[in-house]
């Protein structure tokens, strides 16, 4: 999510989408460059009606910012890891204290609370090994409540896409 995010829509109070929502959001998230003039052409609406629907999508969560994706290879961050989190307790401080914590470090590039064998789940990248074993030592153990870490090192990527199917 980027730093222009828009909070999650409230469904009580927002409209459902229809086709025209739909195929906006499907053009939006193909390239969120386009100009506003190419995406009514696409939609088929005028301009103007096109920027007041992605307002309204926006204000209403369903967009929540606009990012460049960048090549993480390029830029000295081309290994990606995935590590599971084990607390030493599930207690709401416990948790609470740990994301917190989480959300100062711009390492972890998510961190997702998981049902299962373990509490999170961590995706960082890095430049290599080293730089993980750094990382692991000064920024993952270093977090509050961690008892037990798992690293699973991604050898390949067979998909990367952040495309909702809608």
């Amino acid at each position: 999510m980027s730093a222009d995010a828009a909070p999650p829509p409230d469904s009580a109070s927002d409209r459902a989408l229809d086709k025209i929502d739909l195929r906006i959001l499907r053009v939006l998230q193909r390239d969120g460059r386009i100009s506003n003039l190419k995406l009514a052409e696409s939609v088929h609406l005028s301009p103007t009606a096109v920027l007041e629907r992605v307002k309204r999508l926006t204000r209403e969560g369903y967009i929540l910012g606009y990012e460049a994706r960048l090549n993480p290879a390029k830029l000295g961050a081309g290994m990606m890891v995935f590590i599971e989190v084990l607390l030493d307790r599930t207690a709401p401080d416990v948790m609470d204290t740990f994301r917190a914590a989480v959300q100062a470090r711009p390492e972890i590039l998510e961190c997702h609370l998981v049902a299962g064998g373990f509490d999170y789940l961590i995706k960082t990248r890095v430049a290599d090994m080293g730089a993980y074993r750094e990382m692991i030592a000064t920024v993952i153990w270093s977090l509050p409540g961690v008892r037990e870490t798992r690293t699973y090192t991604v050898m390949e990527e067979v998909k990367n896409s952040t495309h909702i199917p809608l």
